[in-house]
This record gives structure tokens, C-alpha cells and sequence, in this order.
């Protein structure tokens, strides 16, 4: 039992940090597109406004929830047409997702999804995949800079060979990430790929991805001929008139049509830790004894040979009390450490949260 106390009164013994854990989250095609365990990792509701992707068979008790994926369009947009399937839901999803990623203009209106970050002017991502990460793998956030997806784009549906092969990554939200979302920060997600694949060369805007929400936002003109070369632009009609999967197919189907095109997902999330470093320092003349009853005998110290020997003791723990001395953490020590008059001690005691 303590019966000494020393307080803690300097600023400078005591010291808050914050660290930053990466780590490397990948996720393959085969996963994603439900070729592993034919489909049984791919979670459909009946409500039908999203799916879940597992990385196990989802009524396995091991499998782990990955992502999910859903699709919608604003009610501005040219693809809104209440003859649409699901044309409300659709509506409902991107209403829902611009809330809380984008939010409100000065007049309440929901705001668009913005090409650039530019909220007040720019292009607009009117239809979009959403890919919304789950705490699990995405942790405190996505590392900027760390985002790629691979799409298959080869012209016929379902056909994931790298002959045609669209890169996306948010190749410059290390540097350039924005700050103007309710969310948090979020970058700006660039297409890039061979001449044969992007109409443009370069980098071409196609999304935003939101790092502390652990959402990409996928415009769905990546498979549009704004983007991609007309040898790669979906037959299937991702964006071309009546028959496009926006509108001709429920939400189910059009989330089917991106998933089979994955070949492979990467980033490295991050895992944020607040530290607290309690420096507590024992001067030359304190905690030369010890309370512990094996201590003495017959009176003597067990650790003095002679009369004329110095006091001594083994460190071998730090406690941490409150103000009215109440035990709130303990401390081990990987060895003890010898303290006598003739030395002083420094013991670096950091509190993880």
C-alpha cells in the first residue's frame, strides 16, 4: 500500500503527443465482384438502396463488413425521370449522402457534389457510385495521398482484364485535400490510364473522396465518353439515354455492374493516438524505502548488510493517482531499478487513449 505521494506540479513533466498508425488495406477483384464463394460475400436488403460487400461469406460468423456500395442521381439531374426504376430512392440517396458530405446553401437547398471542391461554381457530379468504407478497415481516416481503385473498362460487360484499365487515385490529397465539407477534408479523385484508355491525357477530375468519412464518391461519368476512349465506352450504357443502368435498373443491378468491374482497391487508413508522458522524477533523497512488509525484518532492513549501509530499494512500478489519491493507472517496469541516496531517477510513464 502508498504511503508516499509525490504531485505532479510542473508543466514540463507533463507532455501531450498525438501519433499517426498506417496501415496497408487491400482489397482484390475476386473479393469485391462475389466470384469468391459465388456471391454469397455480396449482402442485398430488401429495401434495395444498398449492398454490402464482405470478405467471407456474410453468415459466416468470421466474415468481416467491408464496404458498401449504392448509386443515385440528384432530382436536377437529366437522368431524374419518375418513369425511372426506383427514380425516388435514387433521388433519396444522393439527397442523403450531399447532406452530409456537401450540405446546405444559404437558401437550405441541399448542395451538388462539386468537381473541383469549388462549392459555388464548377462542374457538377449530379450521378455517382458512392463507396462508403467501413470503420472497421477506413479506422480514424484514409491516409491522403493513398486511394487507388482499378476498373476494368473494357467494353464488354464484365470483362476485368487489364487491356483496358482506368486508375483512380487521389494523386494530389497529401497536398491540395479541401477543408470546406461538414465531414471533414476530402480530395479530389483523378483518372489516369494509357492514351487508349483516357480521352485526355493526363489526369482527369472524376470524384471526391472524403477521408474522415471513408467515402469515395465515383461521378459516373467514368464510363462516359467524356472520359474514356471510344473503343472503352460501356455497350451496357452506363450513361447513354434510356438505357442506361441509372435508370433502367434498380439500384442492385447498378451496383452489380461497377462491383464486376473491380480489379483491385487499395489505400492505408489511419489510427490516430493521443498520448499523455508523465516524467516522474525521484530526487536522490526520496523513495530510498519501501512500505512493503517483506522490507524489514526483525526490525532491519533485508537489503542492508551492515548498520553503516545506505538505504536502498528496487523500483518496479509507477502508480498514477488523483488529486485525493485514488489509484488511476499502474505502471510496470521491465526490470527494477535500483534507487539510493546516491542517484536519482527520471520514469517516462505515457498514457495511450
Amino acid at each position: 500500500m502508498t504511503t508516499t505521494f509525490k504531485t505532479i506540479t510542473s508543466d514540463s513533466d507533463v507532455v501531450s503527443t498525438r501519433s499517426m498508425l498506417h496501415e496497408a488495406i487491400p482489397i482484390t477483384g475476386t473479393i469485391v465482384s462475389g466470384t469468391y464463394e459465388p456471391n454469397k460475400n455480396i449482402k442485398n436488403y430488401t429495401h434495395g438502396m444498398f449492398q454490402s460487400v464482405y470478405d467471407y461469406p456474410y453468415l459466416s460468423s468470421s466474415a468481416n463488413h467491408i464496404f458498401d456500395l449504392t448509386a443515385g442521381y440528384a432530382s436536377g439531374s437529366g437522368l431524374s425521370s419518375s418513369a425511372n426504376t426506383q427514380n425516388a430512392k435514387k433521388i433519396n440517396i444522393y439527397n442523403e449522402m450531399a447532406q452530409v458530405l456537401v450540405g446546405f446553401d444559404e437558401s437550405g437547398q441541399v448542395r451538388y457534389f462539386d468537381e473541383d471542391g469549388d462549392l459555388t461554381g464548377g462542374t457538377k457530379i449530379q450521378e455517382a457510385y458512392f463507396v462508403n468504407l467501413t470503420r472497421l478497415i477506413a479506422k480514424d481516416e484514409i491516409k491522403k495521398g493513398s486511394f487507388s481503385l482499378k476498373l476494368g473498362v473494357n467494353a464488354t460487360y464484365g470483362d476485368t482484364s487489364d487491356t483496358k484499365v482506368l486508375t483512380i487515385t487521389d494523386a494530389s490529397g497529401s497536398t491540395a485535400f479541401k477543408v470546406n465539407s461538414p465531414a471533414g477534408e476530402y480530395g479530389i479523385l483523378y483518372a489516369s490510364g494509357s492514351d487508349s484508355v483516357v480521352k485526355s491525357s493526363g489526369y482527369t477530375p472524376c470524384g471526391l473522396l472524403y477521408y474522415q468519412a471513408g467515402i469515395a464518391v465515383l461521378s459516373a461519368s467514368i464510363f462516359n465518353a467524356d472520359i474514356l476512349s471510344a473503343s472503352c465506352v460501356m455497350n451496357t450504357g452506363f450513361l447513354a439515354g434510356s438505357t442506361t443502368l441509372l435508370t433502367g435498373s434498380a439500384i442492385s443491378g447498378a451496383c452489380d455492374a461497377i462491383r464486376h468491374r473491380f480489379i483491385n482497391l487499395s489505400f492505408n487508413n489511419t489510427t490516430e493516438i493521443n498520448s499523455t508522458i508523465y516524467f516522474c522524477r525521484a530526487n536522490h533523497n526520496e523513495f530510498n524505502y519501501s512500505a512493503n512488509p517483506t522490507y524489514l525484518s526483525a526490525s532491519r532492513l533485508v537489503v542492508k548488510n551492515n548498520a553503516t549501509d545506505i538505504p536502498v530499494s528496487f523500483i518496479t512500478s509507477v502508480g498514477l493517482y488523483s488529486a485525493d489519491n485514488e489509484l488511476l493507472a499502474v505502471g510496470k517496469l521491465s526490470e527494477p531499478l535500483r534507487k539510493d541516496p546516491a542517484n536519482e531517477l527520471t520514469v517516462r510513464v505515457r498514457l495511450d487513449y
